[in-house]
């Protein structure tokens, strides 16, 4: 099956927050801020605590936020070119085919390590940093979104055995 597409902004912003989101080390730095905070409210409630602690801890949650949220993604997606260009992408029983305007780039399917799907992607990664997203609406139809989710599902798990 072959697609073609371009990314949109906001759709490629999305989806780098949930990557973002979804990684390990962020989800704990975001669960420890999100503790020391809790606990620095509870703490100013009984006068525990000065109240400059609440401060500050709501301070580093708010520019935690704003970094990965906000400014980590834009930043990504204006340094990045392959969002700007046009693709033809083309699925296959032996391999994905990308082809831009800049070249062509053949994967073979034992070349990915996992897939996630998202509201706007298929998500196709590499490794646990690196991916590539797949749009759902290059798809003609539903029926072509499900024939290449299960194209996919069914090579990567024939790769990991």
């Amino acid at each position: 099956m072959q697609i073609a597409f371009t990314y949109d902004r906001k759709q490629v912003i999305q989806a780098l927050r949930y990557h973002f989101f979804t990684r390990p080390e962020i989800r704990i730095l975001v669960i420890l801020v999100n503790v020391f905070t809790i606990a620095a409210a509870i703490l100013l409630y009984f006068k525990k605590v000065h109240p400059m602690s609440f401060v500050f801890f709501s301070t580093i949650w708010m520019i935690l936020m704003l970094v990965i949220w906000r400014i980590l993604p834009r930043s990504i997606y204006k340094k990045s070119h392959t969002f700007k260009d046009d693709f033809m992408m083309q699925f296959q029983e032996e391999e994905v085919t990308l082809d831009t305007e800049r070249g062509r780039q053949v994967w073979q399917w034992d070349r990915f390590s996992k897939f996630v799907e998202t509201p706007y992607f298929f998500h196709l990664y590499f490794d646990s940093r690196s991916f590539f997203l797949v749009p759902k609406d290059a798809f003609a139809t539903i029926t072509d979104q499900q024939e290449i989710r299960n194209l996919i599902k069914r090579k990567l798990n024939q790769a990991k055995h």
